[in-house]
């Protein structure tokens, strides 16, 4: 039986306003959705110096002192943002902690918006580290995916048959999460049976964007359950589907489990963006993803209580919550 491959998808037609190029490219991402829930693009206009910036930044933060590290550190209170330590999470919680360490940036608001004052579900001041430039750097990277986020919605929307700006007020202010990985050398004798850089999971949100090195370890799984390497692609963003889209589309895309198995003897870095909707999004069954005979699967639900759903188990284990 032949692998099935993650398809490669080139953007720039769909950035160069024109209608027919801008359906090729939307009917490339759909097949791909609604097949193995992966695909890679290129020409997706993120500066290759940003993206280069961001790992430098990452791994001078990732190699001061805990000490350091923890000062930021990341708690219920603080709105998913922070630092969460080595084995600090268990995407499977049926399984060992994963063996990596993470800082959470969420959208940037300022100290008097009222989101920030009236105590928002998810909506928190970001912890910066005493780094120069962290700030800076992972702010431009930040709202470049997210531009770039919002422009793959804008393809979902067209391959589904809905108005290409639907999503548009519904991830203007999103609960978007840029999220910087470190995991170690993995160790000749694991800790516990089963660890992981990172357990076999789907991921929560929309559509996640992942930018890796060239260590690798990234693995889908198909649908007839093998693993599948994801090979690094210079300059290529990883792309999946996450569970709040495969809702939001009555299971129309498919938001497929993967895992990071980190190869023996090298350290891996990656930069993830998870873009999530709007706290007050209310994700329901889109029009035309449901019929009398494929009738709406989930009750709508808001966005920032759907994130509830899903954040909780993986923190649960690690006492973090």
């Amino acid at each position: 039986m032949s692998e099935p491959a993650i398809p490669v998808i080139d953007l720039k037609p769909l950035f160069a306003g024109g209608e027919e190029g801008r359906k090729a490219v939307a009917s490339q991402i759909g097949e791909a959705c609604r097949g193995i829930g992966f695909f890679y693009v290129t020409g997706h206009g993120v500066p290759a110096e940003l993206r280069e910036d961001v790992f430098d930044v990452a791994a001078k933060f990732f190699s001061a002192s805990e000490e350091e590290k923890a000062k930021a550190k990341f708690s219920v209170a603080t709105g998913n943002r922070g630092f969460i330590p080595m084995k600090g999470e268990s995407l499977d919680p049926t399984k060992a902690p994963d063996l990596k360490e993470a800082f959470n940036i969420g959208l940037e608001l300022a100290p008097d918006d009222p989101e920030i004052v009236n105590e928002t579900k998810f909506r928190a001041l970001n912890r910066w580290p005493e780094m120069y430039g962290f700030r800076e750097t992972m702010l431009a990277y930040y709202n470049a995916v997210w531009k770039l986020g919002c422009k793959l919605h804008e393809a979902f929307a067209t391959d589904l048959g809905i108005e290409a700006d639907f999503f548009e007020d519904k991830m203007d202010r999103p609960l978007a999460t840029l999220r910087l990985l470190h995991y170690p050398e993995r160790p000749a004798a694991l800790d516990e049976e089963g660890q992981l850089g990172a357990g076999e999971h789907t991921d929560y949100g929309c559509v996640t964007l992942l930018a890796t090195d060239e260590v690798g370890g990234l693995e889908v799984r198909t649908r007839d359950g093998r693993w599948l390497a994801a090979p690094f692609i210079p300059g290529a963003y990883v792309c999946n589907i996450g569970d709040c889209l495969m809702r939001w589309t009555n299971d129309t895309y498919v938001s497929t489990p993967h895992r990071v198995v980190s190869p023996p003897g090298r350290e891996r870095y990656s930069v993830a963006f998870f873009l999530d909707p709007n706290p007050d999004a209310m994700v329901e069954c889109l029009p035309g993803c449901a019929s009398d005979h494929n009738p709406a699967k989930y009750p709508p639900i808001r966005g920032d209580d759907y994130l509830t759903s899903r954040l909780n188990p993986t923190y649960e284990k690690s006492g973090l919550m």
